[in-house]
């Protein structure tokens, strides 16, 4: 079995900053999110919510059958993340960084300007284990705090890691490349997200892209190689 770069059983709260173990603090930002979530999922009336919809949502039929795909993205990020934490330091911090930045934008977005899609099925042609697991789904996850999709938005943080990384060959990236295609999709036909949704993660992304990554003397960029530093990336 491919030996851990990190050493995560010497991790402790004390040394949590060390060189070797400080990337995990990024992982923060899951507290935000989550504490997001409950606020707009929970307190936020839906009367407050701006309805968001597209034309192109019209000629987007629902199909069930793309649920695979949709509950594929928790294997897809916890996974990539996981492998990234375990093999690729350089590429967990990138994805990670693109994470946070999602959960702050997406989560100030939701609290100030409230949004809510009204595109889900009220019944079910079909009966069968997709439309079951569906149904499950829509139970438990509202149809508010949609735009930008944070689905689309991790994903394709995801991606651009395993894009970028040195170590993974061709057949591994379009692999991944198709997974997070089938995945973006699958949340309008799933009637979960608008096509607005869709491309306004993606310009979310393209942003983060940037501003993390492409400006001249960023910060992010200064901290992302200290992030790494001393860490072996596969």
């Amino acid at each position: 079995m491919k030996k851990p770069v990190v050493d995560y059983g010497k991790l402790r709260l004390s040394n949590v900053t060390a060189p070797e173990y400080r990337h995990l603090l990024l992982l923060s930002g899951w507290v935000w999110y989550l504490a997001m979530y409950f606020v707009t999922e929970n307190l936020i009336p839906a009367e407050r919510c701006h309805v968001i919809h597209s034309p192109v949502d019209d000629l987007i039929p629902f199909n069930e059958y793309f649920v695979t795909a949709y509950v594929s993205w928790y294997f897809f990020l916890i996974g990539s993340l996981l492998y990234f934490m375990l093999y690729d330091i350089k590429s967990f911090v990138r994805a990670e960084k693109l994470i946070l930045g999602m959960q702050i934008i997406a989560g100030i977005v939701y609290l100030v300007w409230p949004s809510i899609q009204l595109l889900r099925p009220e019944t079910f042609e079909r009966n069968n284990f997709c439309t079951w697991l569906l149904g499950q789904i829509y139970s438990f996850d509202t149809p508010t705090g949609v735009c930008p999709s944070l689905h689309v938005g991790y994903t394709l943080a995801v991606l651009s890691a395993w894009l970028l990384r040195k170590g993974s060959g061709i057949p591994v990236k379009v692999l991944f490349a198709v997974w997070s295609f089938l995945i973006c999709i699958s949340v309008c036909f799933l009637k979960q997200h608008s096509f607005t949704d869709v491309w306004a993660a993606l310009l979310m992304y393209m942003f983060l892209e940037i501003l993390l990554f492409a400006v001249p003397g960023g910060y992010m960029r200064g901290q992302v190689r200290g992030l790494g530093k001393g860490s072996v990336g596969g």
